[in-house]
């Protein structure tokens, strides 16, 4: 049996693949990167390295060539260049005989009102139109994402919320990573839809969990969408991101990570890592 995992390089897919490595023969372990020279410290340990471009579908045909189970890791970008990139690894997978696909999606992907999450609709669809048996990664939040409001606390700052009360279901990359590691590996998993997520949240709650670990005073602001942009733009942030960062406080209040769910530790085989971790992380403990 053949593994490969996409993006292999990437923060996601290099936890994937190093939690693979423990429990899988290196040579039933495929990789499919851009840039090949990255992976060098793969293939000298004698995992199969081949280049694969989403945005160049013919090299994806002889990346996917052979695969038995292929973990399609979801690209970064624009909507519409998303999705023309999931849509050529699909297309070639089916192409290729692939049997089985894993693809990182997002929470509650086919209501979720995140703008991101049309790119998830569309490649849940396009891969279920191939009939190939299926495993559906509906990744939560990554608590990774606030590590910027955690670094602002470290320097006085206040932890601003436009979210409400909205609760999310943050847990680390890396049990996010694993848990896609043992579908990849495991059986069972065909034509599944996994809703990864760790316990329901509010800011206000991960911003005690920062306050706990720092042993600093957190002072949460409630603030409204445009206060929000003003104060990222403040920061130096780029326009683009700052609009997409406030694109997504509606969604946030509406509910659209709001899962709970033990799919992530049913997978993972034991409790998620406690939010603490990533604070710890943060300010080197």
């Amino acid at each position: 049996m053949k593994i490969l995992v996409t993006g292999a390089t990437g923060q996601f897919g290099s936890i994937v693949v190093d939690t693979l490595l423990k429990t899988v023969p290196a040579a039933s372990l495929a990789v499919s990167v851009r840039n090949p020279e990255k992976a060098e410290h793969l293939r000298t340990q004698g995992v199969d390295v081949r280049h694969g471009d989403f945005d160049k579908p013919e090299t994806l045909d002889q990346a996917f060539a052979g695969v038995d189970r292929l973990l399609i890791v979801s690209a970064d970008g624009d909507n519409a260049t998303r999705i023309r990139q999931h849509q050529n690894a699909v297309d070639a997978a089916k192409k290729a005989g692939v049997r089985f696909i894993g693809y990182t999606s997002v929470a509650n992907a086919d209501r979720n009102t995140l703008p991101l999450a049309e790119v998830h609709r569309a490649a849940e669809k396009a891969i279920r139109e191939t009939g190939i048996p299926y495993s559906f990664l509906r990744n939560n939040w990554y608590v990774e994402n606030e590590a910027g409001s955690i670094q602002g606390v470290l320097h006085g700052a206040p932890w601003l919320n436009a979210a409400g009360s909205a609760r999310v279901g943050w847990a680390l990359r890396s049990d996010y990573a694993q848990a896609a590691a043992a579908v990849l590996a495991g059986e069972g998993h065909e034509n599944t839809v996994y809703e990864l997520s760790g316990k329901p949240r509010t800011h206000a709650e991960l911003a005690a969990i920062t306050a706990e670990v720092t042993g600093k005073e957190v002072k949460v602001v409630d603030v409204d969408d445009a206060s929000l942009g003003e104060a990222l733009r403040g920061a130096g942030l780029p326009d683009f991101v700052v609009t997409m960062v406030v694109d997504m406080q509606g969604p946030f209040r509406e509910g659209s990570l709001d899962v709970d769910s033990d799919d992530l530790e049913k997978l993972l085989g034991r409790p998620a890592q406690p939010l603490s971790n990533f604070v710890k992380a943060i300010i080197g403990q």
